[in-house]
Protein backbone atom coordinates (compact mmCIF):
# COMPACT_ATOMS: atom_id res chain seq x y z
CA UNK A 1 0.00 0.00 0.00
CA UNK A 2 0.95 3.12 -0.75
CA UNK A 3 0.64 6.91 0.90
CA UNK A 4 -1.33 7.73 -1.99
CA UNK A 5 -4.39 5.73 -1.54
CA UNK A 6 -4.35 7.26 2.36
CA UNK A 7 -5.74 10.42 0.34
CA UNK A 8 -9.65 10.50 0.71
CA UNK A 9 -11.44 11.98 -1.77
CA UNK A 10 -13.70 13.46 0.89
CA UNK A 11 -12.67 14.79 4.33
CA UNK A 12 -14.78 12.29 6.42
CA UNK A 13 -13.39 9.27 4.43
CA UNK A 14 -12.05 6.51 6.45
CA UNK A 15 -9.26 4.54 4.87
CA UNK A 16 -8.29 0.72 5.82
CA UNK A 17 -5.50 -0.39 7.43
CA UNK A 18 -4.08 -3.38 8.60
CA UNK A 19 -1.06 -1.84 11.08
CA UNK A 20 -0.93 1.54 11.98
CA UNK A 21 2.79 2.28 13.89
CA UNK A 22 2.97 5.80 14.84
CA UNK A 23 6.80 7.06 15.28
CA UNK A 24 9.55 6.29 12.52
CA UNK A 25 12.81 6.22 14.63
CA UNK A 26 14.96 2.97 15.51
CA UNK A 27 11.01 1.41 16.39
CA UNK A 28 9.09 2.58 13.86
CA UNK A 29 11.37 1.75 10.98
CA UNK A 30 12.03 -1.76 11.95
CA UNK A 31 8.33 -2.56 13.14
CA UNK A 32 7.55 -1.37 8.98
CA UNK A 33 10.29 -3.65 7.52
CA UNK A 34 9.02 -6.65 10.15
CA UNK A 35 5.18 -6.04 8.99
CA UNK A 36 5.90 -6.06 5.15
CA UNK A 37 7.48 -9.61 5.91
CA UNK A 38 3.93 -10.22 7.32
CA UNK A 39 2.47 -9.00 3.81
CA UNK A 40 0.34 -6.60 6.49
CA UNK A 41 -0.77 -3.12 4.75
CA UNK A 42 0.91 -0.08 7.26
CA UNK A 43 0.87 3.23 7.57
CA UNK A 44 3.20 5.11 9.72
CA UNK A 45 2.39 8.37 10.92
CA UNK A 46 5.42 10.69 12.18
CA UNK A 47 5.46 14.01 13.73
CA UNK A 48 8.74 15.15 12.56
CA UNK A 49 9.68 15.97 8.84
CA UNK A 50 12.19 13.17 8.88
CA UNK A 51 13.01 9.86 9.71
CA UNK A 52 15.04 9.21 13.47
CA UNK A 53 12.50 10.04 16.03
CA UNK A 54 14.74 11.72 18.75
CA UNK A 55 17.40 11.68 16.85
CA UNK A 56 15.35 14.12 14.07
CA UNK A 57 14.96 16.40 17.05
CA UNK A 58 17.85 16.70 19.37
CA UNK A 59 20.62 18.41 17.24
CA UNK A 60 21.75 20.63 20.21
CA UNK A 61 25.49 21.03 20.30
CA UNK A 62 27.21 17.76 21.29
CA UNK A 63 24.30 15.75 21.03
CA UNK A 64 25.80 11.97 21.28
CA UNK A 65 24.23 8.79 22.09
CA UNK A 66 25.75 7.01 25.52
CA UNK A 67 25.98 3.42 23.91
CA UNK A 68 29.02 2.67 21.72
CA UNK A 69 28.32 2.74 17.60
CA UNK A 70 29.20 -1.10 16.96
CA UNK A 71 25.76 -2.04 19.73
CA UNK A 72 23.76 1.04 19.07
CA UNK A 73 22.42 -0.19 15.46
CA UNK A 74 20.60 -2.43 13.93
CA UNK A 75 21.36 -6.67 14.01
CA UNK A 76 17.83 -8.11 12.20
CA UNK A 77 20.17 -7.43 8.91
CA UNK A 78 23.63 -8.96 8.94
CA UNK A 79 24.23 -7.32 5.33
CA UNK A 80 23.94 -4.21 7.04
CA UNK A 81 26.09 -4.23 9.65
CA UNK A 82 28.73 -5.35 7.60
CA UNK A 83 28.24 -2.93 5.19
CA UNK A 84 27.76 0.64 7.28
CA UNK A 85 30.65 2.04 8.39
CA UNK A 86 30.94 4.06 11.75
CA UNK A 87 33.22 6.97 12.07
CA UNK A 88 33.64 6.98 16.11
CA UNK A 89 33.05 5.31 19.26
CA UNK A 90 30.11 7.18 20.47
CA UNK A 91 27.98 8.45 17.04
CA UNK A 92 27.06 11.81 17.20
CA UNK A 93 23.54 13.04 16.78
CA UNK A 94 24.51 13.78 12.35
CA UNK A 95 25.96 9.96 12.19
CA UNK A 96 22.94 8.35 13.90
CA UNK A 97 20.31 10.65 11.56
CA UNK A 98 22.50 9.63 8.45
CA UNK A 99 22.65 5.63 9.75
CA UNK A 100 18.90 5.76 9.91
CA UNK A 101 18.04 7.99 6.67
CA UNK A 102 20.40 4.93 5.40
CA UNK A 103 18.32 2.10 6.50
CA UNK A 104 15.35 4.09 5.45
CA UNK A 105 16.38 4.30 1.94
CA UNK A 106 18.13 0.55 1.79
CA UNK A 107 14.76 -1.13 2.80
CA UNK A 108 12.35 1.18 0.61
CA UNK A 109 10.73 2.14 4.07
CA UNK A 110 9.43 5.91 3.16
CA UNK A 111 6.64 4.74 0.64
CA UNK A 112 4.66 3.90 3.87
CA UNK A 113 5.69 6.50 6.16
CA UNK A 114 3.72 10.44 6.47
CA UNK A 115 5.82 12.72 7.52
CA UNK A 116 5.02 16.06 9.79
CA UNK A 117 1.81 14.25 10.62
CA UNK A 118 0.72 13.88 14.21
CA UNK A 119 -1.12 11.78 15.90
CA UNK A 120 -4.00 13.20 17.82
CA UNK A 121 -6.56 10.16 18.75
CA UNK A 122 -6.92 6.44 18.35
CA UNK A 123 -9.98 4.56 20.06
CA UNK A 124 -10.87 1.56 19.87
CA UNK A 125 -14.52 0.42 18.30
CA UNK A 126 -16.01 -2.55 20.28
CA UNK A 127 -18.44 -2.81 17.17
CA UNK A 128 -16.19 -3.21 14.64
CA UNK A 129 -13.10 -4.42 16.55
CA UNK A 130 -10.91 -1.88 14.88
CA UNK A 131 -9.01 0.99 15.80
CA UNK A 132 -10.08 4.62 14.18
CA UNK A 133 -6.87 6.82 14.50
CA UNK A 134 -7.13 10.24 13.74
CA UNK A 135 -4.37 12.80 12.57
CA UNK A 136 -4.04 16.83 13.69
CA UNK A 137 -4.93 17.25 10.02
CA UNK A 138 -8.24 15.86 10.07
CA UNK A 139 -7.07 12.10 8.38
CA UNK A 140 -8.95 8.78 9.76
CA UNK A 141 -7.48 5.79 9.49
CA UNK A 142 -9.28 2.16 10.36
CA UNK A 143 -6.62 -0.54 11.01
CA UNK A 144 -6.92 -3.95 13.31
CA UNK A 145 -3.67 -3.13 15.09
CA UNK A 146 -2.10 0.02 16.50
CA UNK A 147 1.90 0.04 17.05
CA UNK A 148 2.98 2.73 19.45
CA UNK A 149 6.56 3.40 18.51
CA UNK A 150 6.70 6.35 20.20
CA UNK A 151 10.09 6.39 22.38
CA UNK A 152 10.29 6.52 26.17
CA UNK A 153 12.37 10.09 25.77
CA UNK A 154 10.21 11.87 23.22
CA UNK A 155 8.01 14.00 24.95
CA UNK A 156 10.05 17.01 25.92
CA UNK A 157 9.54 18.27 29.75
CA UNK A 158 8.93 22.46 29.11
CA UNK A 159 9.44 24.10 32.66
CA UNK A 160 7.35 26.67 33.67
CA UNK A 161 9.41 30.02 35.94
CA UNK A 162 7.61 32.45 36.07
CA UNK A 163 8.37 35.15 33.07
CA UNK A 164 9.85 32.48 30.62
CA UNK A 165 7.67 33.72 27.35
CA UNK A 166 8.78 37.29 28.69
CA UNK A 167 12.43 36.54 27.44
CA UNK A 168 13.22 38.49 25.00
CA UNK A 169 16.27 36.96 24.07
CA UNK A 170 17.18 33.99 21.91
CA UNK A 171 15.34 30.46 23.26
CA UNK A 172 16.32 27.48 22.70
CA UNK A 173 14.98 24.06 24.19
CA UNK A 174 18.12 20.62 23.03
CA UNK A 175 14.86 18.37 22.87
CA UNK A 176 13.96 20.48 19.87
CA UNK A 177 16.59 22.59 18.68
CA UNK A 178 17.11 24.52 14.98
CA UNK A 179 17.70 22.14 12.42
CA UNK A 180 19.41 24.86 10.81
CA UNK A 181 22.46 25.10 13.90
CA UNK A 182 22.54 28.08 16.00
CA UNK A 183 25.69 30.58 16.59
CA UNK A 184 26.09 31.45 20.37
CA UNK A 185 29.69 33.05 19.67
CA UNK A 186 30.20 36.43 21.96
CA UNK A 187 26.78 35.92 23.85
CA UNK A 188 26.07 35.70 27.38
CA UNK A 189 24.50 32.43 27.41
CA UNK A 190 22.06 30.20 30.19
CA UNK A 191 21.99 26.24 30.27
CA UNK A 192 18.90 25.05 32.72
CA UNK A 193 19.42 21.04 33.06
CA UNK A 194 22.69 19.09 34.05
CA UNK A 195 21.06 15.61 33.12
CA UNK A 196 22.26 14.12 30.04
CA UNK A 197 21.38 17.00 27.31
CA UNK A 198 22.84 19.42 29.47
CA UNK A 199 26.39 17.36 29.82
CA UNK A 200 26.62 17.30 26.74
CA UNK A 201 26.02 20.45 25.44
CA UNK A 202 28.08 22.59 27.83
CA UNK A 203 31.55 21.99 27.25
CA UNK A 204 30.72 23.29 23.46
CA UNK A 205 28.30 26.01 24.05
CA UNK A 206 31.49 27.17 26.72
CA UNK A 207 33.78 26.95 23.43
CA UNK A 208 31.45 29.37 21.56
CA UNK A 209 29.70 31.82 24.68
CA UNK A 210 31.54 34.96 25.77
CA UNK A 211 30.33 33.97 29.30
CA UNK A 212 28.20 30.83 29.75
CA UNK A 213 25.89 29.95 33.05
CA UNK A 214 24.96 26.87 34.35
CA UNK A 215 21.81 26.72 36.14
CA UNK A 216 22.10 23.35 38.32
CA UNK A 217 19.47 21.49 40.04
CA UNK A 218 20.80 18.22 40.79
CA UNK A 219 24.27 17.35 40.29
CA UNK A 220 24.59 14.06 38.16
CA UNK A 221 27.18 11.20 38.04
CA UNK A 222 29.31 11.54 34.61
CA UNK A 223 31.78 8.97 33.24
CA UNK A 224 34.20 9.62 30.83
CA UNK A 225 33.49 8.66 27.34
CA UNK A 226 36.85 8.59 26.20
CA UNK A 227 35.26 8.84 22.72
CA UNK A 228 37.26 8.87 19.56
CA UNK A 229 37.81 7.15 15.47
CA UNK A 230 36.75 4.33 15.04
CA UNK A 231 40.20 2.40 13.09
CA UNK A 232 39.39 0.23 9.65
CA UNK A 233 40.78 -2.38 11.43
CA UNK A 234 39.97 -2.74 14.87
CA UNK A 235 36.15 -2.39 12.70
CA UNK A 236 36.62 -5.54 10.87
CA UNK A 237 37.60 -7.32 13.96
CA UNK A 238 34.44 -6.80 15.80
CA UNK A 239 32.32 -7.30 12.75
CA UNK A 240 34.08 -10.40 12.72
CA UNK A 241 32.27 -11.69 15.64
CA UNK A 242 29.26 -9.45 15.39
CA UNK A 243 27.05 -12.33 15.50
CA UNK A 244 28.14 -13.97 18.80
CA UNK A 245 28.58 -9.98 19.76
CA UNK A 246 25.17 -9.63 19.66
CA UNK A 247 24.00 -13.09 20.93
CA UNK A 248 25.35 -12.29 23.61
CA UNK A 249 24.24 -8.59 24.48
CA UNK A 250 20.75 -10.10 23.53
CA UNK A 251 20.95 -12.21 26.86
CA UNK A 252 22.93 -9.96 29.16
CA UNK A 253 21.04 -8.12 31.98
CA UNK A 254 21.51 -4.69 30.10
CA UNK A 255 21.35 -4.98 26.25
CA UNK A 256 25.32 -4.89 25.79
CA UNK A 257 27.99 -7.26 25.23
CA UNK A 258 29.12 -7.09 29.42
CA UNK A 259 30.83 -9.89 31.19
CA UNK A 260 29.24 -10.15 34.24
CA UNK A 261 31.11 -10.65 37.50
CA UNK A 262 30.14 -12.28 40.74
CA UNK A 263 31.94 -10.39 42.98
CA UNK A 264 30.89 -8.31 46.19
CA UNK A 265 33.09 -4.56 45.82
CA UNK A 266 32.75 -5.31 49.93
CA UNK A 267 34.85 -8.11 49.62
CA UNK A 268 37.85 -6.71 48.92
CA UNK A 269 39.97 -3.61 50.22
CA UNK A 270 39.99 -0.20 49.58
CA UNK A 271 43.14 -0.50 47.72
CA UNK A 272 41.83 -3.34 45.96
CA UNK A 273 38.08 -1.80 44.77
CA UNK A 274 40.25 1.91 44.01
CA UNK A 275 42.30 0.06 41.23
CA UNK A 276 39.48 -1.96 39.72
CA UNK A 277 37.48 1.42 39.75
CA UNK A 278 40.54 3.27 38.05
CA UNK A 279 41.01 0.15 35.62
CA UNK A 280 37.35 0.81 34.31
CA UNK A 281 37.24 4.39 34.39
CA UNK A 282 39.87 4.52 31.90
CA UNK A 283 37.64 2.16 29.60
CA UNK A 284 35.23 4.51 30.22
CA UNK A 285 31.18 4.66 29.00
CA UNK A 286 28.63 4.18 32.06
CA UNK A 287 28.52 0.85 32.29
CA UNK A 288 32.34 0.69 33.15
CA UNK A 289 32.06 1.68 36.93
CA UNK A 290 28.48 -0.16 37.16
CA UNK A 291 29.88 -3.62 36.03
CA UNK A 292 32.74 -3.75 38.21
CA UNK A 293 30.76 -5.41 41.08
CA UNK A 294 27.53 -7.23 41.52
CA UNK A 295 26.29 -5.64 44.28
CA UNK A 296 26.47 -1.77 42.84
CA UNK A 297 23.00 -1.88 42.44
CA UNK A 298 21.42 -3.70 45.51
CA UNK A 299 23.60 -2.79 48.84
CA UNK A 300 23.99 1.11 49.55
CA UNK A 301 27.55 0.38 51.49
CA UNK A 302 28.55 -1.34 48.15
CA UNK A 303 27.23 1.62 45.82
CA UNK A 304 29.11 3.87 48.06
CA UNK A 305 32.09 2.57 47.47
CA UNK A 306 31.68 3.82 43.31
CA UNK A 307 30.28 6.77 44.48
CA UNK A 308 33.14 8.01 46.67
CA UNK A 309 35.60 7.15 43.83
CA UNK A 310 33.46 8.84 41.10
CA UNK A 311 33.58 12.32 43.93
CA UNK A 312 37.07 11.56 43.93
CA UNK A 313 37.22 12.17 40.04
CA UNK A 314 35.57 15.13 40.06
CA UNK A 315 37.35 16.66 42.96
CA UNK A 316 40.72 16.06 41.21
CA UNK A 317 39.08 17.49 37.94
CA UNK A 318 37.66 20.74 39.09
CA UNK A 319 39.80 23.43 40.43
CA UNK A 320 37.74 25.52 42.76
CA UNK A 321 37.09 23.19 45.49
CA UNK A 322 33.61 25.04 45.95
CA UNK A 323 32.35 24.55 42.47
CA UNK A 324 33.83 20.92 42.95
CA UNK A 325 31.48 20.34 45.81
CA UNK A 326 28.41 21.52 44.26
CA UNK A 327 29.30 19.23 41.07
CA UNK A 328 29.09 16.03 43.19
CA UNK A 329 26.12 14.64 43.87
CA UNK A 330 25.17 13.40 47.16
CA UNK A 331 21.61 12.90 46.98
CA UNK A 332 21.65 9.28 45.15
CA UNK A 333 23.38 6.47 44.87
CA UNK A 334 25.59 6.13 41.84
CA UNK A 335 23.82 4.05 38.93
CA UNK A 336 20.40 4.89 40.57
CA UNK A 337 19.85 8.17 37.40
CA UNK A 338 20.41 7.03 34.22
CA UNK A 339 24.50 8.26 34.37
CA UNK A 340 25.88 10.23 31.88
CA UNK A 341 28.91 9.65 29.58
CA UNK A 342 30.40 13.06 28.69
CA UNK A 343 33.74 14.74 26.91
CA UNK A 344 35.52 17.26 29.27
CA UNK A 345 32.49 18.01 31.13
CA UNK A 346 33.78 18.59 34.83
CA UNK A 347 37.44 20.34 33.59
CA UNK A 348 34.96 22.60 31.32
CA UNK A 349 33.92 24.53 34.90
CA UNK A 350 38.10 25.34 34.80
CA UNK A 351 37.23 27.70 32.34
CA UNK A 352 37.05 31.43 33.51
CA UNK A 353 33.86 31.66 30.84
CA UNK A 354 32.15 29.52 32.93
CA UNK A 355 30.24 29.64 36.40
CA UNK A 356 28.13 27.42 38.52
CA UNK A 357 24.93 28.47 39.84
CA UNK A 358 23.32 25.72 42.33
CA UNK A 359 19.14 26.37 41.95
CA UNK A 360 19.13 23.89 45.56
CA UNK A 361 20.83 27.10 47.44
CA UNK A 362 19.61 29.79 45.52
CA UNK A 363 16.64 28.70 43.48
CA UNK A 364 15.28 30.39 40.14
CA UNK A 365 12.25 33.26 41.58
CA UNK A 366 11.59 34.27 37.37
CA UNK A 367 13.07 34.81 34.25
CA UNK A 368 12.78 38.13 33.41
CA UNK A 369 13.24 39.78 29.96
CA UNK A 370 16.77 40.27 29.90
CA UNK A 371 18.29 37.09 32.12
CA UNK A 372 17.13 34.85 35.32
CA UNK A 373 16.85 36.43 38.73
CA UNK A 374 17.36 34.01 41.63
CA UNK A 375 17.19 34.43 45.10
CA UNK A 376 20.71 35.57 45.54
CA UNK A 377 20.87 37.68 42.20
CA UNK A 378 20.25 38.83 38.72
CA UNK A 379 21.69 37.23 36.26
CA UNK A 380 22.01 39.21 32.66
CA UNK A 381 21.87 36.87 29.15
CA UNK A 382 21.51 36.92 25.94
CA UNK A 383 20.20 33.37 25.92
CA UNK A 384 18.85 30.77 27.18
CA UNK A 385 19.34 26.55 26.84
CA UNK A 386 16.85 24.66 28.33
CA UNK A 387 17.97 21.07 28.79
CA UNK A 388 15.27 20.11 31.07
CA UNK A 389 14.95 16.67 29.80
CA UNK A 390 11.43 14.57 29.02
CA UNK A 391 8.17 13.43 30.19
CA UNK A 392 9.53 9.63 30.17
CA UNK A 393 8.33 6.91 28.98
CA UNK A 394 4.32 7.34 29.75
CA UNK A 395 4.72 11.36 28.48
CA UNK A 396 4.79 10.53 24.14
CA UNK A 397 1.93 7.97 24.64
CA UNK A 398 -0.15 9.63 27.16
CA UNK A 399 0.06 12.95 24.44
CA UNK A 400 -2.25 11.08 22.64
CA UNK A 401 -6.02 10.67 23.63
CA UNK A 402 -6.25 6.41 23.41
CA UNK A 403 -9.22 4.66 24.05
CA UNK A 404 -9.54 1.43 24.70
CA UNK A 405 -12.85 -0.87 25.42
CA UNK A 406 -15.73 1.08 26.38
CA UNK A 407 -14.06 3.84 25.66
CA UNK A 408 -11.86 3.89 28.52
CA UNK A 409 -8.92 6.85 28.48
CA UNK A 410 -5.43 5.38 28.76
CA UNK A 411 -4.79 8.38 30.61
CA UNK A 412 -7.49 7.27 33.38
CA UNK A 413 -5.98 3.84 33.43
CA UNK A 414 -2.59 5.02 34.45
CA UNK A 415 -3.90 7.90 36.24
CA UNK A 416 -1.70 6.15 39.57
CA UNK A 417 0.93 5.02 37.10
CA UNK A 418 1.31 2.55 34.31
CA UNK A 419 -0.17 -0.48 33.69
CA UNK A 420 0.84 -2.88 31.55
CA UNK A 421 1.53 -6.76 30.78
CA UNK A 422 5.08 -6.80 29.70
CA UNK A 423 5.42 -3.39 28.85
CA UNK A 424 3.82 -4.64 25.17
CA UNK A 425 0.17 -4.65 26.04
CA UNK A 426 -2.56 -2.63 28.35
CA UNK A 427 -5.76 -4.93 29.43
CA UNK A 428 -8.69 -3.35 28.11
CA UNK A 429 -7.25 -2.28 24.98
CA UNK A 430 -7.14 -4.83 22.61
CA UNK A 431 -4.34 -5.00 19.54
CA UNK A 432 -2.52 -2.11 21.03
CA UNK A 433 0.82 -2.93 21.49
CA UNK A 434 3.39 -0.08 23.44
CA UNK A 435 6.57 -0.67 21.80
CA UNK A 436 9.88 -0.44 24.64
CA UNK A 437 6.77 0.65 26.73
CA UNK A 438 6.61 1.49 30.56
CA UNK A 439 7.31 -2.14 32.72
CA UNK A 440 9.99 -3.57 29.70
CA UNK A 441 13.61 -3.21 30.28
CA UNK A 442 13.44 -0.14 27.70
CA UNK A 443 15.26 2.72 29.49
CA UNK A 444 17.67 -0.07 31.71
CA UNK A 445 18.97 -1.22 28.67
CA UNK A 446 20.48 -0.48 24.79
CA UNK A 447 17.00 0.31 23.67
CA UNK A 448 18.42 -0.32 19.95
CA UNK A 449 18.54 -4.34 21.58
CA UNK A 450 14.82 -3.95 23.25
CA UNK A 451 13.63 -2.40 20.35
CA UNK A 452 14.83 -5.25 18.36
CA UNK A 453 13.04 -7.88 20.24
CA UNK A 454 9.91 -6.18 20.88
CA UNK A 455 9.85 -5.69 17.28
CA UNK A 456 10.17 -9.41 16.40
CA UNK A 457 7.45 -10.89 19.57
CA UNK A 458 5.36 -8.31 18.45
CA UNK A 459 5.66 -9.82 14.63
CA UNK A 460 5.96 -13.09 15.77
CA UNK A 461 2.25 -13.01 17.47
CA UNK A 462 0.83 -11.28 14.25
CA UNK A 463 1.98 -14.60 12.11
CA UNK A 464 0.37 -17.08 15.30
CA UNK A 465 -3.21 -14.56 14.89
CA UNK A 466 -2.86 -15.21 11.37
CA UNK A 467 -2.50 -18.40 11.15
CA UNK A 468 -4.91 -19.35 13.58
CA UNK A 469 -7.51 -17.31 11.89
CA UNK A 470 -7.73 -15.10 14.97
CA UNK A 471 -7.87 -11.05 15.00
CA UNK A 472 -7.76 -9.92 18.07
CA UNK A 473 -5.20 -10.25 20.91
CA UNK A 474 -5.68 -8.79 24.72
CA UNK A 475 -4.19 -8.96 27.99
CA UNK A 476 -6.06 -10.41 30.79
CA UNK A 477 -6.23 -8.20 33.76
CA UNK A 478 -4.72 -11.01 36.05
CA UNK A 479 -1.26 -11.32 34.15
CA UNK A 480 -1.48 -7.65 34.03
CA UNK A 481 -1.48 -7.34 38.03
CA UNK A 482 0.76 -10.30 38.25
CA UNK A 483 3.46 -8.66 35.86
CA UNK A 484 2.99 -5.33 37.53
CA UNK A 485 3.46 -6.96 40.98
CA UNK A 486 6.31 -8.57 39.64
CA UNK A 487 8.23 -5.55 38.22
CA UNK A 488 7.54 -3.37 41.16
CA UNK A 489 8.73 -6.62 43.65
CA UNK A 490 12.38 -6.19 41.70
CA UNK A 491 12.44 -2.52 41.63
CA UNK A 492 12.32 -2.77 45.33
CA UNK A 493 15.03 -5.23 45.76
CA UNK A 494 17.51 -2.77 44.54
CA UNK A 495 18.16 0.94 45.25
CA UNK A 496 16.80 2.55 41.85
CA UNK A 497 13.52 3.45 44.04
CA UNK A 498 15.37 5.56 46.63
CA UNK A 499 16.62 8.36 43.80
CA UNK A 500 14.31 10.81 42.48
CA UNK A 501 14.85 9.98 38.83
CA UNK A 502 13.00 10.54 35.86
CA UNK A 503 12.22 6.77 35.94
CA UNK A 504 10.47 7.28 39.10
CA UNK A 505 8.60 10.14 36.93
CA UNK A 506 10.16 12.54 39.49
CA UNK A 507 10.81 15.30 37.19
CA UNK A 508 7.73 15.96 36.38
CA UNK A 509 5.10 17.67 38.81
CA UNK A 510 2.26 15.50 40.01
CA UNK A 511 3.55 12.65 37.95
CA UNK A 512 2.75 9.47 39.85
CA UNK A 513 5.75 8.53 41.84
CA UNK A 514 6.09 4.79 40.41
CA UNK A 515 9.37 2.79 39.22
CA UNK A 516 8.54 2.35 35.53
CA UNK A 517 11.18 0.25 33.50
CA UNK A 518 11.60 -3.50 34.62
CA UNK A 519 15.14 -4.41 35.90
CA UNK A 520 15.17 -7.79 35.79
CA UNK A 521 17.48 -7.50 33.23
CA UNK A 522 17.26 -7.88 28.67
CA UNK A 523 18.28 -11.51 28.82
CA UNK A 524 15.65 -12.38 31.28
CA UNK A 525 12.70 -10.41 30.07
CA UNK A 526 13.51 -12.11 26.33
CA UNK A 527 13.81 -15.75 28.01
CA UNK A 528 9.99 -14.84 30.03
CA UNK A 529 8.74 -13.72 26.61
CA UNK A 530 9.28 -16.15 24.81
CA UNK A 531 8.11 -18.48 27.47
CA UNK A 532 4.84 -16.89 27.15
CA UNK A 533 4.85 -17.26 23.23
CA UNK A 534 5.96 -20.87 23.57
CA UNK A 535 2.54 -21.28 25.88
CA UNK A 536 0.30 -20.00 23.78
CA UNK A 537 0.18 -16.10 24.54
CA UNK A 538 -0.35 -16.95 28.10
CA UNK A 539 -1.53 -13.61 29.99
CA UNK A 540 -3.85 -13.11 26.30
CA UNK A 541 -6.68 -13.78 25.38
CA UNK A 542 -6.43 -14.25 21.64
CA UNK A 543 -10.30 -14.65 19.84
Amino acid sequence: MTLDALSPEGDDAVREVDVVVVGAGFGGLYMIHKLRELNLRTVCFEAGGGVGGTWYWNRYPGARCDVESMDYSYSFSPELEQEWVWTERYPSQPELLRYLNHVADRFDLRRDIQFDTRVESATFSDDTQRWLVTTAQGQVVRAQYVVMATGILSKPRVPDFPGLSDFAGALYQTSNWPHEGVDLTGLRVGVIGTGSSGIQAIPEIAKQASHLTVFQRTPNFSLPAYNGPLDEEGQRELKRTYRERREQSRLSPSGLPMTKTDESALAFSDAERRARYEQRWQIGGFQSILSSYNDLMVNQAANDTAAEFVRGKIAATVQDPETAQKLMPRDHPIGTKRPCVDTDYYATYNRPNVSLVDLRATPIVEVTPTGIRTSAETIELDALVLATGFDAMTGALLAIDIRGRDGVRLADEWAHGPRTYLGVAVAGFPNLFTMTGPQSPSALSNVVTSIEQHVEWIGDLLRHLSEHGLSTVEATPAAQEEWVAHVNAVAAATLYPTAASWYMGANIPGKPRIFMPYIGGVGNYRQRCEKIAANGYEGFVLS
